[in-house]
């Protein structure tokens, strides 16, 4: 019978940046690096260190100690500090799937360059995981996942009940929708079950007996993990003598310094058979409800947004427009990969889970801000070079020929569909150079514009709102000479632009006039007054400024949707929780000011004015229970007798061709210790829902189960959540709200979280954070979108995908004759076809040529996908997350037909 054998693996959970700002803990990673480079080299009994999964430790250390990189290099080579797989231990819900990709590909890379990478997925401290995980990790060839919540240990007789969230060990397998599996391995007794092991024999035996019996309580094999180390704790020095305390007081079990290369190893020896498998999201659905912290979800929600502006622009925006530039652009233009993957690091470091999730002291968000801050300004800069380059390339001569003087320019659609939308460009119809810019400026002001009037690539007129913006400065950085000042006359055209091909550009046109402004015949958004109307949805604005929506297509009805709720937030930044009896401020039944903003041809809006009277902050027993640390769950404070008015203004938009309603929230904030959402009441009477996750359609209960106690049921979402039955329903896409709640009781509305404004970080101690209480003006973006059928097939997560991504236009240079510019005036890059089937991603392949896409299938049903490169791509091949070539592709008359499992991520790798 084989000997316990207890595997102590030495580590530190390295939150880069937590209850002290970025540069306070990296002095301090310095200090922990230095101890385990000076334990390695004079003690060989202390085997490895585990650098917490996350090579961006290393490169902090390195910034300030770069004569150390050799040395590192070797130990990582030899396995002894051991690195990788991600770049940050991210929190997987609140970032994008690319980004989480990204991530990957970021820390296996460098891992690597290090010199070993190690395949164990590593997510100590994740506040619950997303179900395709393990089907990620599979594809980047990982042995094995390491996860810390999420999964309820049963213990004791080792009999787990019908939880389809327990486990009977702590060890198991975790199964992606897909099929896919890893083993799993649940820090049941936390990652800190080893750490400070007593050296001194009578302290040790106290340790060890109660430790021992923690672990057995949950092992499958007689493999025990302990986890020597804790939060930025540094190294235990006597570490090698308190094992050999431990191996005189216990003969008969084997204790080593371990690793998880050789733990795992083990574990799949001798547990093969015997474990169970939990299946999808990780988020603790058989526990109390307490423990992934799903409210980080709002914590500090201007971050999110910023966050999912920035992820959408590298994503959604600048690399398939740098990789359409790369391919179709011709000389004098290459992918800037470096460039990317630099915009990417800057972002992806404030994706820690500490970090982006919004619960940290106020200086680490701080910091923050101005890491979105720079990532954007590369990745605008990265759009704007590829958007002018194939813009330089487009031939105009056709409308030229057409109309003789022109302004053409050109509408990019990266959004991953066809795209139709509200597009504003600005275009310059006159510049001027000279040196003196006053006299530029005042020739620019003098001119005397001709109406214009707008005409698509094939020259028929468009309606279109045309703003003379007047005499405006503007500089160009020509790649080959000193940079150029100037003066312009800039137009600025709004319009609607009609099926923008995938992955691809159609060219408009300002063609000046006398005619004025196109009008479509017989066409009126306003029907009455709050009233606005197209050919799918009826929207009538009540009185409390709640919205009646009628889909024309099914004939659904909605009422009283988009109203708000405003209650007591007595939690923290990691938990939202509000004392019974406290009840929450509705705008419903109140009277708002409703008056219309705009009404154009192509789009009508209106504008909501609602004044909120809401208690100013939660009453005073609440900072007394912050600062006695009392446990959130037993706090009994209420809301403040003082009131502030808050005054929201929401615009609703209806576009001429859109099946949705957009709608834009601003307020100033000037309370304290409140939660504000918007509720969308479905009145469809289902006990599921649907929301989008990383890579999935994820199909949810309404209800939690049974063993659930937070009175709170947030859940997890990226663009969208929805509620259909047969005939169809409604969904509300979101830009950063990643926190939603079904109310069951509330016609089963989706409430959305638009802020939440709490003063202390929580967890562990006192730490106040007065900018958690968001002050200042706030506003969120979401919309409507109605629909048939079931949502995996509806439309509607693609029409939620593209409001992420920003409609990109380029001025295109007017001279040139047919033959001098190779490209059309209406191409797409990338055509494919896949019902239930969602592209995620479009790049260059990580140092080299090949074009990567990514799509994934959002049903439970395998699904036919079409692809149709443009013809002077070369083949096709299968690959995976980590962009390696797999299996050629077979082409049938230019078109890659491919059956897609049920829940499948499938990468295609593009010769070009």
């Amino acid at each position: 019978m084989n000997k316990l054998t207890v595997h102590i693996i030495s580590h530190s959970h390295w939150d880069r940046e937590w209850y002290m700002p970025l540069e306070k803990h990296k002095l301090k990673l310095v200090d922990l690096i230095n101890d385990n480079l000076e334990m390695l080299s004079e003690n060989p009994e202390y085997r490895s260190f585990h650098l917490d999964g996350q090579t961006i430790v290393l490169d902090d250390y390195l910034e300030i100690c770069p004569e150390k990189k050799k040395e590192i290099k070797r130990l990582v080579e030899e396995g002894r500090l051991v690195t990788g797989p991600w770049y940050v231990l991210q929190d997987e819900f609140l970032t994008s799937g690319e980004a989480n990709i990204r991530n990957l590909l970021t820390g296996c890379r460098e891992a690597e360059e290090y010199g070993k990478n190690c395949r164990v997925g590593y997510f100590p401290d994740a506040f619950g995981n997303v179900g395709q995980m393990p089907q990620i990790l599979k594809q980047a060839g990982m042995e094995a996942v390491v996860f810390g919540r999420g999964v309820k240990p049963v213990g004791f007789n080792n009999e787990a009940g019908s939880g389809e969230y327990e486990s009977a060990y702590s060890e198991m397998y975790w199964g992606a929708p897909d099929g896919s599996r890893l083993l799993g391995i649940l820090f049941a007794n936390w990652y800190n079950n080893g750490m400070e092991i007593p050296v001194e024999e009578e302290e040790a035996r106290k340790f060890w007996d109660e430790k021992l019996k923690s672990a057995l309580r949950y092992a499958s094999t007689k493999e025990l993990l302990f986890m020597n180390g804790c939060d930025h704790q540094p190294v235990q020095k006597n570490l090698s003598q308190a094992i050999e305390t431990a191996r005189r007081l216990y003969p008969d079990i084997t204790f080593i310094h371990s690793n998880f290369p050789d733990y795992i190893a083990r574990i799949k020896e001798e547990a093969e058979d015997k474990l169970s498998c939990v299946k999808g999201e990780l988020t603790s659905q058989d526990t109390d409800g307490w423990t992934t912290l799903v409210n980080t979800c709002s914590a500090r929600i201007y971050l999110k947004q910023k966050n999912r502006e920035a992820e959408a622009l590298l994503e959604k925006t600048a690399e398939p427009l740098c990789t359409m530039a790369a391919v179709l652009g011709g000389e004098g233009y290459r992918y800037p990969e470096k460039k990317l993957q630099y915009a990417w690091k800057i972002l992806m470091q404030n994706h820690p889970h500490d970090s982006i999730c919004g619960c940290s002291v106020d200086e680490v968000n701080e910091e923050m801000g101005i890491r979105f801050r720079r990532s954007m300004q590369a990745a605008e800069v990265l759009i704007r070079e590829a958007a002018e380059h194939l813009a330089g390339n487009i031939d105009a001569s056709g409308l030229m020929q057409q109309y003789g003087v022109c302004h053409p320019f050109a509408v990019f659609n990266t959004a991953g569909w066809k795209r139709t939308g509200i597009v504003t460009a600005q275009i310059d119809v006159d510049r001027d150079y000279r040196t003196n810019l006053t006299e530029a400026y005042d020739h620019m002001q003098s001119l005397n514009l001709p109406p214009f009037f707008l005409v698509d690539h094939k020259g028929e007129r468009i309606p279109c709102r045309i703003q003379d913006l007047g005499a405006v400065f503007d500089y160009e950085l020509p790649g080959d000479s000193f940079r150029r000042p100037f003066m312009a006359r800039r137009i600025q055209a709004v319009f609607e632009a009609e099926e923008i091909p995938c992955e691809g550009y159609k060219v408009f046109a300002l063609v000046p006039g006398e005619e004025g402004e196109c009008k479509t015949e017989g066409v009126r958004l306003v029907t009455g007054e709050c009233r606005m109307e197209n050919a799918h949805i009826r929207v009538v604005i009540q009185k409390d400024g709640t919205l009646e929506v009628t889909d024309k297509h099914n004939g659904n009805s909605y009422r009283n949707l988009c109203y708000f709720e405003d209650t007591l937030d007595a939690g923290n930044e990691y938990i939202y929780f509000c004392p019974e009896g406290n009840k929450p401020v509705l705008s419903k039944g109140k009277e708002a000011e409703i008056r219309l903003a705009e009404e154009t041809d192509f789009r009508a809006v209106y504008e909501i004015r609602q004044k909120l009277l809401i208690p100013a902050s939660a009453d005073e027993r609440l900072e007394q229970e912050q600062k006695r640390m009392v446990d959130f769950r037993e706090r009994k404070a209420g809301r403040s007798r003082e009131v502030r008015e808050m005054e929201l203004c929401t615009f609703v938009t209806l576009t001429r061709l859109g099946r949705k309603v957009e709608i834009r929230t601003e307020f100033e904030n000037m309370a304290k210790d409140h939660r504000l959402r918007v509720i969308i009441p479905t009145g469809i009477e289902k006990e599921f829902h649907y929301a989008d996750s990383v890579f999935e359609v994820v199909k949810r209960p309404n209800r939690h189960r049974a063993a659930w106690k937070n009175p709170s049921g947030c859940e997890h979402q990226q663009y969208v959540s929805a509620v259909c039955d047969e005939k169809g329903g409604i969904a509300v896409a979101n830009k950063g709200l990643y926190e939603y709640e079904v109310l069951p009781e509330q016609e089963n509305a989706l409430a959305v979280t638009l802020l939440r404004a709490v003063g202390e970080m929580g967890d562990w101690g006192v730490f106040p954070t007065p900018e958690a209480q968001c002050p200042g003006k706030q506003s969120a973006e979401y919309e409507l979108i109605f629909f048939d059928g079931d949502f995996p097939d509806s439309g509607a997560y693609e029409e939620a995908s593209m409001f992420q991504a920003p409609w990109i236009t380029a001025a295109l240079s007017p001279a040139g004759e047919k033959g001098e510019k190779w490209l059309p005036s209406c191409e797409s890059f990338l055509e494919w076809e896949g019902k239930g089937i969602y592209l995620s991603g479009l790049k260059k392949k990580d140092g080299d040529k090949d074009i990567m896409v990514r799509f994934f299938n959002g049903t439970e049903e395998e699904r036919e996908l079409c692809l149709k490169p443009a013809a002077a791509f070369g083949k096709c091949r299968k690959s995976n997350v980590l962009e390696q070539e797999g299996t050629v592709l077979e082409e049938k008359e230019g078109v890659y037909r491919l059956m897609v499992k049920p829940y499948e991520i499938i990468t295609i790798g593009i010769k070009e």
